[in-house]
């Protein structure tokens, strides 16, 4: 499948797993064992306002391809149907389509670019 064939939520859906899977990964790796620290942890890179966070200073610094930012407003335009009650709409549609572009890469076989991008959030200094 293209992600042409995609809707952006289609490509949100599938990049919240991917994402969700390199941090997961991520955390295991380097020596966090306990469920309860696991799940807190990782809440500092899928938590929408942390993903919005992420893009914002990424593209802040021209890091992502024409593509990629395509891939991205692909999914933040995309129909949200309900949005949390924790997040505001512009902070979710932000993570909705940072969510499309991780996704778009998943789909276009592209792991070592969402390696990458992954690496750079971790040398940038984000806070959320």
């Amino acid at each position: 499948m293209k992600t042409s064939e995609c809707s952006g939520r289609t490509l949100a859906f599938l990049g919240d797993a991917a994402w969700s899977l390199i941090v997961r990964e991520y955390l295991v790796e380097n020596g966090d064992s306990r469920g309860k620290d696991l799940q807190q942890h990782s809440t500092g890179f899928v938590s929408a306002k942390a993903q919005a966070a992420f893009y914002a200073a990424l593209h802040e610094e021209g890091f992502f391809t024409q593509e990629e930012e395509d891939l991205f407003r692909r999914g933040r335009n995309a129909n949200a149907g309900s949005i949390p009650h924790h997040t505001d709409v512009q902070t979710y549609r932000m993570s909705t389509g940072f969510e499309a572009l991780i996704g778009g890469l998943q789909l276009e076989k592209k792991q070592d670019r969402i390696r990458e991008i992954f690496e750079k959030v971790l040398r940038t200094e984000v806070t959320v």
